[in-house]
């Protein structure tokens, strides 16, 4: 039997398979590299021409807003609800949203107002404003171009907070929530507010900074607005990133690229500084772990339709604060599962662990606001 022995067109298939094969190798292990490459918009943020900016005065410019935003009646929430959601937007060309990526626009309305905005339906009327966010691409380097992108997207969230409190709010209790880079915005907002009206502080129930890095120092005792103390206190911050609890390697990275606002209003390093962690499951900020029989309830919200409640599954996670990271246990339902491609997984999932957790604990302080002698008390308007 003749032995066969490959001729000269034979090698160059079996040249072309094993190149393929490495290529196809390469683009596995740097899949992250070639894609964060794709998603760089280089051009300098000094140079960059952003997108026009939303007019607040227009409903276009907000992702939820109640069908009369100036009128309140008693049949309404007693509260009212500022909430900042968090990057939805992959970059390339931009490096600022400019809300009218289809994209983006779709899993906002699709899969994160319904599973971090839905736990405050019942607990005020919701305003929620389109901004000019910073990328994905903004949150994996430590670039000047990325924090100046990031700085950039607070001009839009401070306008459409004070565009709201000068038409819409008319002294209503108050909570402001936001989700990993809108939470990240959040915390300057709710500080920057206090100083500039300091009246504001009657006013507000609680502030979520949900799934972000904010420091100790800044919530302390001494703070116009301190990091919770004890479940159903109002006037206070609930704030915490969360990892997997077996994740060391996502606790490293959350240390290394975390950056929080300096006194003059630029993203810095955390530089070791302790950082702010108050267990959802508690209430208040605690070392101790919150086993998952206080877990109230985790859901998958997406696309269910909007001020649905969805289905809750109880006693999904566990939960602990350690060293001021939220370390949180995998929930065993199928439904509660990271999917998508690397940029999908550089956002916030589509399911919120404490969904449940967070409306009880925003109704729980909004009651205990409405209790104190000094709460505001508006009037119904006509």
């Amino acid at each position: 039997m003749a032995r066969w022995r490959p001729g000269l067109k034979d090698w160059w298939w079996i040249s072309g398979l094993v190149l393929l094969a490495l290529l196809l190798a390469a683009a596995i292990i740097w899949r992250g590299d070639i894609l964060r490459s794709f998603l760089d918009p280089k051009t300098p943020f000094q140079t960059y021409r952003p997108p026009k900016a939303p007019d607040y005065s227009q409903r276009a410019a907000w992702a939820l807003m109640p069908a009369a935003p100036g009128r309140w009646t008693s049949a309404d929430p007693p509260a009212d609800v500022f909430f900042v959601h968090p990057t939805t937007f992959d970059g390339g060309r931009d490096w600022n949203d400019g809300t009218h990526d289809q994209r983006s626009n779709r899993f906002l309305d699709h899969t994160i107002l319904p599973n971090y905005a839905g736990p405050f339906v019942r607990v005020g009327r919701l305003f929620a404003p389109h901004y000019r966010q910073a990328s994905v691409f903004s949150q994996l380097n430590m670039r000047d171009d990325s924090r100046e992108a990031r700085e950039f997207a607070y001009g839009d969230v401070r306008r459409a907070f004070d565009y709201y409190l000068d038409h819409d709010n008319g002294g209503r209790p108050l909570v402001l929530a936001g989700v990993e880079q809108g939470a990240t915005l959040v915390d300057r907002l709710a500080r920057e507010e206090i100083a500039a009206r300091p009246g504001l502080i009657r006013q507000i129930a609680a502030v979520y900074l949900i799934d972000t890095v904010a420091l100790a120092d800044d919530f302390g005792p001494s703070s116009p607005l301190p990091a919770c103390e004890r479940r159903g206190e109002p006037r206070c911050v609930v704030g915490w990133t969360q990892s997997w609890a077996w994740d060391e390697a996502d606790v490293r990275r959350t240390f290394n690229r975390s950056l929080v606002w300096d006194a003059e209003g630029h993203l810095q390093d955390v530089n070791g500084r302790a950082i702010l962690c108050v267990n959802p499951m508690y209430g208040y900020a605690t070392e101790a772990a919150a086993p998952a029989r206080l877990n109230l309830g985790a859901a998958n919200a997406s696309d269910v339709d909007w001020g649905t409640r969805p289905a809750f599954l109880t006693r999904q996670v566990w939960a602990r604060c350690k060293q001021g990271i939220l370390r949180v246990s995998r929930p065993p339902s199928p439904s509660l599962k990271d999917t998508g491609g690397f940029t999908e997984r550089l956002k916030e999932p589509g399911y919120n662990l404490f969904y449940a957790d967070t409306e009880a604990d925003a109704l729980g302080r909004l009651a205990a606001l409405m209790a104190l002698p000094d709460a505001p008390r508006p009037a119904a308007t006509p």
